[in-house]
């Protein structure tokens, strides 16, 4: 387990896999946030997506920064731990993304979302990395 910036092998696998991720985010108070979300990858970083206008994104734009948790098909013994800085976001392509998120998580061309609805697409550049499996 030495911790690296990349993901690369079995960490790029398990965050690239359709497996829900946990995402903790510093909130203004200094307490931390965590929520269960979808993940993609995206040349090397962690894109995320949520509804406009939900505290975490608020928290994750004001922070600057996460961490991302993700268990492999549900093993706690083996996960990756993703501690990244936020590089970009945007709303413009944020319905596509979540389009792409459940294709990857539920097979269906497209999330059921309320009309009107506004997503925000949230790219992470990991600056620490760790993987670990247990036997």
């Amino acid at each position: 387990m030495v911790p690296t910036d990349r993901l690369e092998g079995r960490a790029r696998e398990i965050i690239d896999a359709p497996n829900h991720v946990t995402v903790s985010i510093a909130r203004p108070d200094g307490s931390v946030q965590s929520i269960v979300a979808w993940a993609a990858l995206e040349d090397g970083n962690v894109a995320l997506n949520s509804a406009v206008g939900r505290s975490w994104p608020t928290n994750l734009l004001n922070a600057g920064r996460a961490t991302v948790l993700a268990f492999a098909d549900g093993n706690p013994h083996e996960w990756v731990s993703v501690e990244g800085e936020l590089v970009h976001s945007s709303t413009e392509d944020g319905v596509e993304h979540d389009d792409l998120l459940a294709r990857k998580y539920l097979g269906t061309a497209t999330h059921a979302r309320p009309p009107g609805q506004e997503r925000i697409r949230m790219v992470l550049r990991p600056t620490r990395v760790v993987y670990l499996k247990q036997d």
